[in-house]
């Protein structure tokens, strides 16, 4: 299963296959789907409102609203949504041998795979605090008798924090575990991208989430290409000695820098047939 995370939506453009939030059939053994953040917030933020409306009284349903809509433009609301989406995902995966999520640029993809830890650590102080108010209430009831209201033994709300710290706690385990997860970068062999890949590196091993390896893209071939290709080779040459240190523990590939644009199914099989390993651990 092939999930593109990037709100570019190349994925669809390199597969010549317009994809969307439903699972399809893309080739033999291959299937994909295309998740659109604005769109998974919508629906996150659609079904908090669903549930709180269920749990506080009828006067305060439209102020609860308007402040869930707040939330909605605050700071992270449309990465959280985005993995829940990636967690439920994760829970839904049992047909599947392998997903590969082809994910946003390094920053977006970062704050995302550091959501994990920080989300359930929220969660749980979350739940702490619902079940204190379940508790105070439970209190009440036992001292003001019936005229206290009614004692329902499901909370709605709390059953769902639990839900979703749950579901936090197990995408956690299997994106810290080596043999289910492991994470690989793509970068060209220029200043920048090596610097910023380096940097995340060192991120996502603060987060314990497995480096699986480097893949270095438009490699200069030499002895072919255009007039100032030499020039190019030169520059590059540098630069696939620093990752080539930097990434010295890390299985290294590398793709050769091609003439036609790769679209399309074919031009990927030749992309896998051209890529070589360059190095490992």
């Amino acid at each position: 299963l092939l999930v593109s995370t990037d709100p570019a939506h190349s994925t669809s453009d390199v597969l010549q296959i317009r994809l969307g939030p439903d699972t399809q059939a893309v080739a033999p053994n291959l299937d994909a789907l295309e998740l659109d953040p604005e769109r998974e917030a919508e629906l996150y933020i659609s079904d908090v409102k669903d549930r709180l409306a269920e749990a506080v009284p009828q006067r305060l349903v439209a102020e609860v609203e308007r402040q869930v809509d707040i939330a909605r433009v605050s700071p992270g609301a449309g990465e959280a949504a985005l993995f829940e989406r990636f967690a439920r995902v994760l829970e839904e995966s049992a047909p599947y041998e392998r997903i590969v999520f082809d994910t946003a640029p390094t920053g977006q993809t970062l704050r995302l795979l550091g959501l994990p830890e920080l989300m359930t650590v929220w969660m749980s102080g979350l739940i702490q605090r619902r079940r204190k108010v379940n508790s105070l209430g439970k209190m009440w009831r036992n001292v003001a008798g019936a005229s206290a209201g009614g004692d329902s033994e499901h909370d709605t709300v709390l059953a769902s924090l639990e839900d979703r710290r749950d579901r936090f706690v197990r995408a956690r385990e299997v994106l810290i575990d080596p043999k289910q997860t492991s994470f690989l970068f793509v970068l060209t062999p220029e200043r920048l991208p090596v610097l910023e890949t380096v940097r995340a590196v060192r991120t996502l091993r603060k987060y314990r989430i497995p480096v699986g390896g480097v893949v270095v893209n438009q490699v200069e071939p030499l002895g072919s290409g255009p007039a100032d290709a030499p020039g190019r080779v030169g520059r590059q040459s540098e630069f696939l000695d620093t990752i080539k240190t930097e990434f010295a523990d890390t299985p290294l590939w590398s793709v050769p820098r091609m003439e036609e644009e790769l679209l399309g199914l074919p031009a990927l099989r030749e992309l896998c047939r051209s890529m070589s390993l360059e190095s490992a651990p």
